[in-house]
């Protein structure tokens, strides 16, 4: 008997199917009993039919390949406060329903608001001051870019016009210049993790001298990925430097502050790091002119400047000024000469004149003149003056000197 009313129960077996409209009904019954959702995603399509009052707006997940149709009244989108256009983020107030005519599942909008940038900016914005108050984004912690890396780390999407033009523009200006790249995806709920793998991947290749995280561009919402706290914190944990090139200049994402450099494009990010072949030999050409003129011209003026030196009396004839004191101390040495001689003459006859006066006035003069000195001679002690006749009784020794001797006498008295 079950197995009867299980044969009978329509759509159990094949012998009694639904019939189509019979499973649209009770679908649509199902689907009915849900109620009314906020849903938030990403305008992917929108359109609007001439003699329609009906808008149809696909809505997709920007973090996953998932969507949704929606309908609602055509004013709700002619007259909404913010244009809606493919591409806005918007929050939609829905009751899910399924059309039985078309077998098909959407959801019924009666109100609609475009959070989307605004909101963003305010998630990005908040998370921003958050990182800025740790000192991540510190001018003191950026790394300096080597002048000439031997190997470049490079993450960027597959096949990806950022990925050609960093690898042409530093190849044509640095010929010998290496790449380890690292394709991840850019944007979605993938792109975080493999990207921070990539960039600890890179960061440990002791032959990688700086890394670049590539992307060319796009919407708020598609650079989400290079906005995240996650990635943030990865690059500022790097020890090699770290080169941002997004390429979205509007509004940058917050990988562009961590980062050691930021590149306003990818083709940008190669310039600054790879230098230009062409542009350093011209450099090193110039500079070894402008040494050169720089070297001549510091001998040529110390040249002068010896020239002038030499050309000074005191170095041309360096034994003139000798030769001119050497005839001044010649003057002075006859000079000194003639003063000596004619002192010592004028002493010598001065002497002479003193002596002849002396001769003259002296004992011996007097003497020569017929004069005599008598001197007593006692019997002890020495000889005495005769002055007087007194002292000299008859009896006494006398010793006369004359001009050419003396002789000796008797003194017999006064007479």
């Amino acid at each position: 008997m079950t197995s009867a009313r299980a044969d009978g129960d329509p759509g159990q077996s094949a012998d009694n199917p639904f019939p189509v409209r019979g499973v649209a009904i009770r679908v649509a019954g199902w689907i009915d009993k849900l109620g009314a959702v906020w849903v938030e995603g990403q305008i992917a399509q929108l359109t609007l039919r001439p003699n329609s009052n009906t808008a149809f707006i696909t809505l997709r997940d920007p973090a996953a390949d998932m969507s949704l149709s929606l309908t609602c009244p055509r004013d709700l989108v002619v007259n909404a406060p913010v244009k809606m256009t493919d591409g806005t983020q918007v929050i939609v107030y829905g009751k899910p329903n399924f059309y039985t005519g078309r077998g098909t599942f959407s959801l019924r909008v009666s109100e609609i608001r475009a959070v989307g940038i605004g909101e963003l900016l305010a998630r990005i914005e908040r998370l921003r001051r958050l990182l800025d108050a740790e000192g991540l984004f510190d001018p003191r912690l950026k790394r300096p870019i080597p002048f000439l890396p031997g190997t470049i780390g490079l993450i960027t999407g597959r096949a990806s016009a950022a990925e050609h033009d960093i690898m042409a523009v530093a190849s044509g200006r640095w010929p010998a210049v290496r790449f380890a790249v690292r394709n991840t995806v850019v944007q979605g709920p993938n792109a975080v993790p493999q990207i921070v793998e990539a960039l600890r991947a890179l960061d440990a290749d002791p032959e990688v001298d700086v890394i670049v995280l590539a992307r060319g561009g796009g919407s708020v919402e598609d650079l989400l990925p290079f906005s995240d706290e996650t990635l943030c914190r990865e690059i500022s944990r790097c020890t090699t430097p770290v080169v941002s090139a997004i390429g979205h200049e509007p509004d940058n994402p917050l990988c562009d502050l961590v980062a050691d450099l930021r590149a306003a494009t990818p083709t940008d990010a190669a310039k600054r790091i790879v230098p230009d072949t062409a542009a350093e030999q011209a450099l090193i050409s110039d500079l070894r002119r402008r040494s050169a003129r720089a070297l001549r011209n510091w001998v040529n003026r110390e040249a002068h400047v010896v020239a002038q030196l030499r050309s000074r009396p005191v170095l041309a004839r360096p034994l003139a000024a000798i030769d001119a004191r050497a005839d001044e101390v010649h003057r002075a040495r006859a000079a000194a000469r003639r003063d000596i001689t004619r002192l010592l003459t004028r002493e010598s006859e001065r002497i002479g004149h003193l002596s002849a006066r002396l001769s003259t006035l002296g004992p011996a003069a007097t003497l020569a003149r017929g004069y005599a000195v008598v001197q007593t001679i006692p019997d002890s002690g020495e000889p005495q003056i005769l002055g007087s006749v007194a002292d000299a009784p008859a009896g006494t020794r006398l010793r006369v000197r004359v001009g050419d001797g003396a002789i000796t006498a008797t003194s017999e008295g006064e007479q």
